[in-house]
């Protein structure tokens, strides 16, 4: 996971991840990886419009929001 999430993070790709809340909520949520630290991302989310901090652990997937204008990478 951590491959990925450094890849989308230097190309300043968007991904999409499926995150579990401290309180065991499931969201999807589209992010923007800003930093990367040892258990920790940080990022902007753009559902909420702000900076977040998500814990690796609690991240249960991630994928690459495609570009509608066919931009491959």
């Amino acid at each position: 996971m951590n491959y990925i999430i450094r890849k989308h993070m230097d190309e300043e790709i968007p991904m999409e991840i499926i995150y579990l809340s401290e309180s065991g909520k499931i969201t999807q949520r589209r992010i923007e990886v800003l930093e990367l630290y040892p258990g920790y991302i940080r990022a902007f989310c753009l559902l909420r419009r702000t900076k977040r901090t998500f814990k690796m652990d609690n991240i249960l997937s991630a994928r690459l929001i495609k570009s509608r204008y066919g931009r491959s990478g």
